[in-house]
């Protein structure tokens, strides 16, 4: 079994070798979030830009003995106030990401889906949680487990191509994507092994891109070769799956869960399909959690800064 956190120190490792992004912070007025966000800067992952009531922050720094003597602090009245700052850096172009501070996530997701000046894209939003798992030899992405409830087929084939598109910039080449149901084979009375075929079909059609899909699969057969062979799966996906869509919310916050309280693992997680990667942190995330969180966004966000480059050259 490989060491605790090894995935996460590797990934980490990577990002310290490139040049820091630039991240709003939103309302980072407690030691938790203001700390998160000031460790993340020292070890070079991301600039943070400090984005809520000056004087709760520089107090909060105070108290704790945090020095932010460097970092650019742009005052805003209160955390709804934050939240509308730190996105409308992320439209200016000043900000590459957005990290959550110590606001709800309600108030800094309703102003990056506001319409005229949030940070919406074609894309639904979703959420990614990035396990490191002891017992597997590869970081697991688990989506949506956070923001979409019940997607439907055409909201799954965002949050396909979103785990994706974030599996690429971790330098993933053609990431494996599993579609879970509770079974391996297309059975009309269970709706998400239907959806799952389709989605399978819709990659071969090029309707989605970069990964290789396969499904429905269970989870076993998903992430287990050997339970793979025993129920004679001959699949480029089965056994070795990089990324696990969920049919909706509760099965994979169920599945996450379930992995970090009874198999050790540690889940940082990013939302995608808005402008710029969003850090969802927890107070519960542990130092490496948080700090694997903003590597995996400032990974994304430097690649849509590169595909856009691409783009317009």
């Amino acid at each position: 079994m490989e060491r605790k956190h090894e995935k996460y120190e590797n990934l980490i490792a990577h990002c310290k070798t490139l040049a820091p992004v630039p991240c709003a912070v939103a309302h980072p007025c407690d030691e938790s979030s203001l700390r998160g966000a000031v460790e993340a800067g020292q070890m070079g992952l991301l600039t943070p830009i400090l984005v809520g009531p000056r004087a709760r922050i520089e107090a909060v720094a105070k108290q704790f003995g945090i020095d932010i003597s460097a970092l650019e602090v742009v005052d805003a009245p209160h955390s709804e106030g934050s939240a509308e700052a730190a996105v409308r850096l992320a439209r200016e172009g000043k900000a590459d990401m957005l990290m959550k501070g110590s606001l709800h996530t309600d108030e800094l997701m309703a102003a990056v889906v506001k319409r005229e000046t949030g940070l919406r894209t074609n894309r639904r939003i979703s959420h990614c949680f990035i396990m490191d798992v002891p017992a597997i030899d590869r970081v697991v992405i688990i989506t949506d487990a956070a923001v979409n409830i019940f997607p439907t087929l055409v909201d799954k084939v965002h949050i396909v191509q979103n785990a994706i598109d974030m599996a690429l910039a971790l330098g993933l080449e053609s990431p494996k994507v599993a579609i879970l149901s509770a079974m391996e084979t297309v059975n009309p009375q269970v709706p998400s092994t239907i959806e799952a075929a389709a989605l399978c079909k819709m990659a071969e059609r090029g309707q989605i891109t970069g990964g290789v899909l396969d499904g429905p699969l269970a989870l076993d057969n998903a992430i287990d070769l050997g339970a793979a062979r025993i129920k004679k799966i001959d699949s480029p996906v089965a056994g070795c799956a990089d990324i696990l869509v969920v049919p909706d919310l509760e099965a994979g916050n169920m599945l996450a869960k379930s992995l970090s309280f009874m198999a050790d693992a540690d889940a940082a997680g990013i939302v995608l399909g808005a402008r710029v990667p969003i850090i969802l942190t927890s107070r519960a995330d542990s130092v490496e959690t948080r700090l694997a969180s903003c590597a995996v966004a400032a990974l994304v966000a430097r690649a849509k800064r590169e595909n856009l480059k691409a783009a317009v050259s």
